[in-house]
């Protein structure tokens, strides 16, 4: 069973979704249109559940803000490939403020010839924001892509005080 829960922020509401397992997917606002990852029911089933629940609503808060979460909930990443969840841990090691190449986290995961598969689990991270896919950048200086949009992105470095120097040449306009 699936639940989801709505986060209201500045920004807008989130949603976030919940397995047995963990947080599966975390859509930014008016995203959740999506087609729902399962079978869902509205409420958490247990004390567990809703404690994830709150660590969930403050990390993503924190994140927001730029900050770095105090603690996230489990994340449930079955079903996904094991690249692609390596790919997700070295992100979740990159510090608010800082960026990585998509060629330094193929390198971090041991696939250094995987640059472009590592921009593609990047684009796939269900869980954007927490696992902070935006500190992901081209080797150009560039933005390199975003799920959320390249507006969200630049936002979410800004607020972490990254300024990358945009060219129309390297993502800029």
């Amino acid at each position: 069973m699936i639940w989801r829960l709505p986060i209201a922020t500045d920004d807008g509401e989130f949603i976030a979704w919940f397995s047995e397992s963990g947080l599966i997917r975390l859509d930014f606002p008016a995203d959740h249109l999506r087609k729902s990852p399962g079978q869902t029911s509205g409420t958490p089933a247990s004390q567990e559940q809703h404690d994830w629940a709150q660590v969930t609503a403050a990390a993503l808060r924190h994140a927001l803000d730029g900050r770095k979460p105090e603690a996230l909930p489990p994340l449930d990443w079955t079903g996904h490939t094991p690249f692609q969840q390596d790919v997700w841990r070295a992100m979740l090691r990159i510090a608010p403020g800082q960026t990585k190449t998509y060629a330094q986290i193929a390198a971090e995961v041991g696939e250094p010839k995987a640059t472009r598969a590592t921009g593609t689990a990047c684009g796939a991270n269900p869980i954007p924001v927490l696992v902070p896919c935006h500190r992901v950048v081209a080797a150009n200086g560039g933005l390199g892509g975003f799920s959320g949009g390249l507006d969200w992105k630049r936002r979410l470095l800004g607020r972490e005080g990254v300024r990358l120097e945009l060219t129309p040449q390297n993502g800029g306009q």
